[in-house]
């Protein structure tokens, strides 16, 4: 039995809704890429949201216009939402329903986003670089969900912001944006538990990936990065009461033409302590990548941070291991630890790279660290060292020099 429960407008999207199914039909809008389906969605959200069965609300083929949606649950059972259409966001940030978020999930238990659909944030903000905190889709509170097939383009800022979720996988996903855009990261994670990427494209202007504070239990495989600025545990150490990044493993991925390869990267003069550890990557492809396997414990966007304060991060139990291709830097190893709190259980093991640049040959830098190596040649490993007598606890210091 089909129920009609609302008709918006004569010539409107209307919905249908079955004993399992909300469905959101928009042929009569003739795929209309001016039609506003912003009422209409958040109508069928409502109703699928509500229903005792599983729910489904459907976006068909097409050229859409949304302001802006946060589908919020709790839903009272499992819900889907299939995306098959390509939906455009507003191009001025003051035209968004909400200032930082396009569209948002909010509190949803076993949530199935697909459908093969685009969501285009319109932005012009590599033009401009004036762009607010305006992501393409966020996942807040988030449990026991897929994302699947989609395809991000041109976001504001991050594409998909993942935080406070819990078992979420995102695979076979799309995110583009130019290379000079800004803080246009792929997704981004934070505080967040058991969080997995696989079969990702992802190339836009900064990270690929990007793991904040309290990122713990998160698999990051078969992704291709580039262009972008790499795979990115932080930054952290910049505020107050983070939480620790705990268990990351980094697998079969490939990056190209990226600044960066992997990398750890926590801000000096951090106001408490916090912890990174148990971070593992192997099996990397690099393809012309600038910086191609970093620790940085120095890291500083800006003109000055106040480097004479040295991070309170403590990074221990990380490994890079079958780290192979070519670097565009003569740099191609650099793990630049804190002198506060020296890095433990650094390894590298199986690292071959080659130097496609006009610098002179590669070489590594590294700092307050004594990684052990594994089938490395000498040049990237770490192999010339001076010892400090400056740290407090008595144990040496390992203060690579650049070879």
């Amino acid at each position: 039995m089909i129920i009609m429960l609302k008709l918006m407008y004569l010539c409107k999207p209307f919905i249908i809704v079955s004993v399992d199914v909300a469905r959101l039909r928009m042929n009569h809008v003739h795929r209309n890429p001016s039609s506003d389906i912003t009422l209409a969605l958040a109508d069928a959200w409502r109703d699928a949201c509500s229903s005792p069965w599983p729910a489904k609300v459907v976006i068909p083929e097409g050229e859409y216009y949304l302001r802006g949606a946060i589908l919020r649950g709790p839903c009272k059972s499992p819900i889907e939402v299939q995306v098959q259409g390509y939906l455009r966001a507003p191009q001025e940030s003051s035209q968004l329903l909400q200032q930082n978020t396009w569209i948002g999930f909010q509190y949803v238990d076993r949530l199935t986003l697909f459908g093969g659909g685009t969501f285009d944030g319109q932005s012009n903000c590599h033009k401009y670089k004036s762009c607010q905190s305006n992501r393409n889709l966020r996942f807040d509170f988030v449990t026991n969900s897929v994302i699947e097939g989609i395809t991000s383009l041109d976001s504001k800022n991050f594409h998909i912001n993942v935080f406070a979720c819990r078992n979420v996988t995102f695979q076979y996903v799309t995110i583009t944006a130019p290379g000079d855009s800004v803080n246009t990261d792929g997704i981004h994670i934070g505080r967040s538990f058991g969080v997995t990427i696989d079969h990702t494209t992802i190339g836009t202007g900064d990270d690929c990936v990007s793991l904040g504070d309290g990122s713990q239990n998160i698999v990051v495989t078969n992704v291709t990065c580039g262009p972008g600025h790499g795979i990115s545990i932080g930054s952290l150490g910049k505020y107050p009461n983070e939480e620790p990044v705990v268990g990351v493993r980094v697998t079969n991925c490939t990056l190209t033409n990226t600044q960066n390869g992997v990398r750890i990267k926590t801000w000096p003069g951090s106001p408490t302590f916090t912890t990174a550890s148990h971070i593992h990557f192997q099996d990397i492809t690099m393809v012309n990548v600038s910086n191609p396997i970093s620790i940085d414990q120095e890291y500083c966007p800006y003109t000055y941070c106040g480097k004479d304060d040295p991070s309170k991060v403590k990074i221990s139990d990380i490994s890079f291991t079958n780290i192979k291709g070519s670097s565009a830097t003569p740099v191609a190893v650099k793990l630049m630890c804190s002198r506060k709190i020296p890095c433990d259980g650094v390894g590298l093991t199986d690292v071959d790279l080659t130097n496609i640049g006009s610098k002179g040959p590669l070489t590594s830098q590294c700092a307050y660290v004594k990684p052990y190596i594994t089938r490395v040649a000498n040049a990237l490993a770490c192999a010339t060292w001076s010892y400090s007598n400056s740290l407090r606890s008595g144990r040496n210091l390992t203060n690579l020099l650049t070879r």
